[in-house]
């Protein structure tokens, strides 16, 4: 994978454009899939997305098609940038267009809703002869694709796979780290969102900075439990893609969780808002950890709220009546 080489971003929302863009800044020829015939039309002709990203000027270079073929020839490596949930979808409709050992970058954050799998067992699945990846850290859509600072991780099964993916999607102002612990950095990126629901959500109602803080430090003990039933390293969920990326997400009205939760608890409408990924991960989640006997209140209690068994103040009311306990454990 070195020198000059073709990437194909499959997906047209932020993330996916402002991933693109940073591959063009990588030097690499690249070309973004969208279904979206008008978001195409602008990202060649204007080089903006203002859907998604309004006001961010983008690289002329870039190339965006509605052609999956178009996308997809010569690529030497894919980038998967739909949503979680519609992420199996997507690579069943990629069979027999990318070659075989393309390695494919899964970049959402998120568990399959009706199955429970982590999206690296889907690929797996679907596209059996492509190695799959996990892009996943600290990374809001507008400042990757304004070129500001983000580092972030990418995991593969392979030392080898990983180092050579690191170099390939290493941008100047977008810097890499790799890990075979592709697990640990699926877990932490989902759950994460999960998380960030709660702290919004605290906020929203008014509970004070104190209550957001316990919130996401002993939630962020229930995101360990469940990575280490995975077999996920500890070391991974104290990195980018676990730690650093919690601290972004439940921190700031930026993150489309965190807002969806500040809704939430503030009681405001949650139609037309934009996709928060955590909603759909918290169900699984729950359901994971009552399956497995981990012990996760508040993921649970997210999920509760969620579907309207629980209110914000109940749920926190039930949290705080728990048996008193050990930090330690």
């Amino acid at each position: 994978m070195s020198g000059r080489t073709r990437i194909a971003v499959m997906g047209g929302g932020a993330w996916g454009t402002a991933l693109a863009a940073t591959m063009v800044r990588a030097g690499h020829d690249t070309v973004l899939w969208a279904r979206d015939a008008a978001i195409v039309e602008s990202l060649n002709t204007a080089h903006t997305n203002p859907r998604y990203l309004p006001g961010i000027a983008l690289e002329p270079a870039l190339v965006a098609t509605g052609n999956i073929d178009e996308a997809l020839s010569n690529a030497t490596c894919v980038l998967a940038v739909v949503p979680a949930q519609s992420t199996h979808a997507l690579l069943a409709s990629l069979h027999g267009h990318v070659g075989d050992g393309v390695p494919l970058v899964l970049c959402a954050k998120g568990i399959e809703n009706s199955t429970g799998r982590l999206l690296s067992e889907i690929a797996k699945e679907q596209l059996p002869a492509n190695p799959p990846a996990a892009l996943s850290g600290p990374s809001f859509a507008t400042d990757v694709a304004r070129g500001l600072p983000t580092a972030v991780t990418v995991a593969a099964a392979s030392n080898e796979l990983a180092a050579r993916l690191t170099a390939l999607l290493s941008a100047p102002a977008f810097r890499c780290y790799s890990t075979t612990d592709i697990t640990g950095v699926e877990i932490g990126g989902a759950l994460k969102n999960v998380l960030a629901i709660a702290a919004g959500a605290v906020i929203g109602a008014g509970l004070g900075a104190s209550a957001q803080a316990a919130i996401v430090t002993r939630g962020f003990v229930e995101i360990r439990r469940i990575a280490a039933a995975y077999g996920a390293r500890p070391e991974t969920l104290m990195g980018l893609s676990g730690l650093g990326d919690l601290i972004l997400t439940c921190g700031s009205a930026q993150s489309r969780n965190f807002s969806y939760g500040h809704a939430l608890g503030a009681g405001e409408s949650l139609e037309n808002r934009p996709l928060a990924e955590g909603v759909a991960t918290a169900a699984v989640a729950a359901r994971i950890a009552r399956k497995r006997g981990i012990e996760a209140p508040i993921v649970d209690a997210v999920s509760s709220v969620l579907d309207g068994r629980l209110t914000i103040l109940d749920a926190v009311r039930a949290l705080l009546s728990r048996p008193l306990k050990s930090e330690d454990v």
